[in-house]
């Protein structure tokens, strides 16, 4: 499975790719958003480590909140604000 991305509700299936790719992907995505914008992720597991990362590179300008928390699948809404 591949990335799957809708743009009418902006969600990102990152389960399917490896490990290495996930992460740049949810970062890719977010980056090319414009203040306002926002899209979801889902995930095999709870991503805290991400959000970690996030305020690692110093991102104060997003919002994080989980849509789903498992057992099977984490959904996420990033928003740049």
């Amino acid at each position: 499975m591949t990335a799957l991305a809708t743009e009418a509700a902006r969600i990102i299936d990152v389960r399917g790719l490896p490990c290495e790719l996930r992460r740049a992907t949810i970062f890719e995505t977010f980056d090319a958003l414009l203040p306002g914008q926002s899209f979801q992720f889902i995930n095999d597991h709870d991503p805290a480590g991400l959000k970690r990362h996030f305020e690692a590179r110093g991102l104060m300008d997003y919002g994080w909140a989980y849509v789903e928390q498992g057992p099977e699948a984490w959904r996420i809404e990033l928003t740049r604000v």
